[in-house]
């Protein structure tokens, strides 16, 4: 399975009562559909996967699989903090229709390498899908080793890994040491270019949501060949991405769906809102973007 483009870590809307906002989600899956974005990853940290029920996380990957149409890459987010669970939600997006997942160490746990070794080859034995490794260490409290890429470099169904560490000297080493093996994929959005000069042909992007057409723009532009313009296309975004990473990631981004003209409502605790001086700063780096 070939990973391709710029692909969404969806945000989840949720309206005043703090339930999922389905009107709000279908309109903003329409204007990212319309930037040219390639696929949908539903139930990421970014779409506030921990704050859900198991309905409510059944019902997001049935919404995001119906708007889907033939050709648009589907990855679910199944994570959870025990192994029985990951396999629960990774059956359940199964049944739904998703093929593969973007699975992410156990939080709260911090398995050993061993121990995260034998969690993946549990759930891998447990549910006939591909699987995205995500790594997050800052988020997740593990990383993902290369003696644990080293295991899976020859299974067929470990496809990717979305490399969200911000370090760049570690992506070059996955792209190199696993080419044609496992797909980087980028997950560092302030060096996303960097990403893909290094290998990154696919992009699950948070960011995206509300800055679909520049991202895919970019996208666009370095797969052209026309690099001068996709590093100008970078700088452009960069303040933007950067302010993201400095923290309260998921609300910003639900804030700049709100500058888009798409508001989708609020985080659920314990994330709390944005101060006004928050807002004033990741305001003034959306600018540039908003006149995109």
């Amino acid at each position: 399975m070939k990973l391709s483009g710029v692909m969404p870590a969806l945000v989840t809307p949720f309206d005043a009562s703090g339930k999922i906002d389905f009107n709000a989600f279908e309109k903003l899956l329409v204007h990212l559909r319309e930037a040219g974005v390639t696929g949908w990853v539903p139930n990421g940290s970014t779409g506030e996967y921990f704050s859900q029920s198991t309905e409510e996380r059944r019902d997001v990957l049935q919404f995001v699989k119906d708007f889907a149409i033939p050709g648009e890459i589907l990855i679910a987010g199944t994570n959870a903090p025990a192994t029985r669970e990951v396999i629960e939600q990774t059956e359940l997006a199964k049944d739904i229709g998703y093929d593969t997942v973007l699975l992410a160490p156990p939080f709260y746990t911090r398995p050993t390498q061993d121990e995260l070794t034998r969690h993946y080859e549990t759930v891998l034995s447990a549910v006939d899908v591909n699987l995205v490794l995500y790594s997050y260490p800052a988020k997740d409290g593990s990383d993902i080793s290369f003696e644990l890429m080293d295991h899976f470099a020859d299974n067929p169904r470990v496809i990717g890994i979305k490399e969200s560490s911000g370090v760049l000297q570690r992506a070059i080493d996955i792209a190199s040491r696993y080419e044609g093996k496992i797909q980087l994929v980028s997950g560092s959005d302030d060096i996303a270019l960097d990403f893909m000069f290094w290998g990154a042909d696919s992009w699950i992007c948070g960011p995206s949501n509300c800055m679909a057409k520049a991202c895919c723009d970019l996208d666009r532009a370095y797969k052209s060949g026309d690099l001068d313009k996709a590093r100008g296309m970078m700088k452009t975004l960069y303040r933007a991405m950067n302010i993201l990473e400095s923290g309260k990631f998921v609300q910003k981004i639900k804030y700049g769906c709100e500058l888009q003209g798409m508001p989708v409502g609020e985080c659920r605790a314990p994330l709390g809102a944005l101060t006004d001086d928050e807002k004033a700063e990741f305001r003034a780096a959306m600018e540039p973007i908003l006149k995109w």
